[in-house]
């Protein structure tokens, strides 16, 4: 019972805490932004289920934190549906309500009879606040901690490796990748893992000389202590740093900023590196996470924060700063699959949106029922997917086919 207990202290609550705080954040994108146009709004919620504290502001906004702490929301007035967008009938019949009871004219304080532009920029304006989230998060890192700058040296080649079909050598500085320049070993990691089987231009100094190689990283099954069993691309190279190539760098605010945006379009642009090697077939996708992975990694980073000799207080401050990384890094994943075109996302009201921009009418309520239909159906299935990975690196089929044989 108490080895449980502590089960779900490391695993469940991190995950928790991070997933809520990024979801309120979004929702506080969508509020913000719809407060400033005056749109009429009947609740904001932290968590859902039974309020535990509830209290109504003077425009008339309950501010309610729920039990469940699985996230929030933003209810606009005149919400039909989950997907706030009623049909034809449901907006004809809500003017007619809301005229009825308020007089006219009060329909215009209701987002969806707000210009098209405005319910595009509240719509975007959940994506656009995770990733400012992040970008915050990363520049406070960067003015705080600095950052260290570490080339990465060629330490050993694995025998009859990919780097050793190359011609890597041991000293080898690496200086660019695939046409990137090359800060530390994680941008080499991270070029090579998501290019199995896809050759990688290798810029090196040797012996004060720029010497140019190409590798072909092969796909490799290896265990992370963070993520589980992942198929990888490696080109078997150990890499570490000289002392006297180390630098540490200290950033103004300005200089955070520009580094803290630059790191989240890294981020971005790995993400959609990967999904398009999904998509045209050359990666399986098991590094995609469903809740049970991110729940995995939260506990993975709670458990390598608080590991070693150091003091409870030195512990709750690593334990801190690791979690907010993950909150940085989810909520660009969080922005970017809501900026999706996939109806009942973001990216769905966009296009929507668009559409009725363009063609001065809104998009057919039977088009938009069917889309909606379709986009719940994409997102089940993506959801089945990342949580089939999850339950493989768990091992979870090993283990029930264990119990049965």
């Amino acid at each position: 019972m108490l080895n449980l207990l502590g089960q779900i202290l490391i695993y469940v609550v991190p995950f928790l805490l991070v997933l809520t705080f990024i979801v309120t954040i979004h929702e506080l994108g969508h509020f913000l932004i719809a407060r400033a146009f005056k749109v009429k709004i009947d609740r904001f919620a932290v968590g859902f289920g039974r309020a535990i504290v509830s209290r109504t502001d003077k425009h008339g906004t309950e501010w309610r934190l729920g039990w469940m702490p699985l996230g929030g929301y933003v209810k606009f007035s005149g919400d039909l549906d989950a997907a706030s967008v009623p049909d034809k009938a449901g907006l004809a019949e809500l003017r007619s309500r809301v005229i009825a009871e308020n007089g006219p004219g009060a329909e215009r304080d209701y987002f969806h009879f707000k210009p098209v532009w405005q319910r595009a920029l509240i719509t975007a304006g959940g994506p656009f606040a995770n990733f400012v989230l992040a970008i915050t998060i990363f520049s406070v890192m960067y003015m705080a901690l600095g950052d260290v700058v570490a080339p990465p040296r060629v330490t050993r080649v694995t025998p009859d490796s990919a780097a050793a079909a190359a011609g890597f050598q041991p000293n080898d500085l690496i200086l660019e990748a695939n046409g990137d320049v090359v800060r530390s070993g994680e941008d080499v990691i991270r070029v090579v893992t998501l290019s199995s089987a896809t050759p990688v231009d290798f810029v090196v100094e040797r012996a004060g000389r720029r010497v140019e190689l190409v590798a072909t990283p092969i796909r490799t099954v290896t265990q992370d202590a963070i993520s589980g069993e992942i198929r990888v691309g490696r080109i078997g190279l150990e890499m570490g740093y000289r002392r006297d190539e180390v630098r540490f760098v200290r950033y103004n605010l300005v200089e955070a900023v520009g580094a803290a945006v630059s790191k989240t379009g890294e981020v971005l642009s790995t993400t959609l590196h990967y999904l398009g090697r999904i998509f045209t077939g050359r990666e399986s996708g098991d590094m995609l996470n469903g809740p049970l992975g991110i729940a995995k990694a939260a506990g993975g980073i709670s458990q390598q924060a608080t590991a070693g000799e150091a003091s409870v207080g030195l512990k709750a401050a690593n334990l801190g700063l690791s979690l907010v990384q993950l909150a940085a890094i989810l909520s660009i994943g969080i922005g970017f699959i809501n900026l999706m075109p996939i109806p009942v996302l973001d990216g769905g009201h966009l296009v929507f949106y668009a559409y009725e921009a363009v063609a001065k009418k809104p998009v057919a309520a039977r088009v938009q029922e069917a889309g909606y239909r379709v986009g719940l159906a994409l997102l089940a299935c993506l959801m089945l997917f990342a949580t089939w990975n999850d339950l493989q690196k768990l091992s979870l089929f090993k283990f029930l086919g264990g119990l049965v044989s």
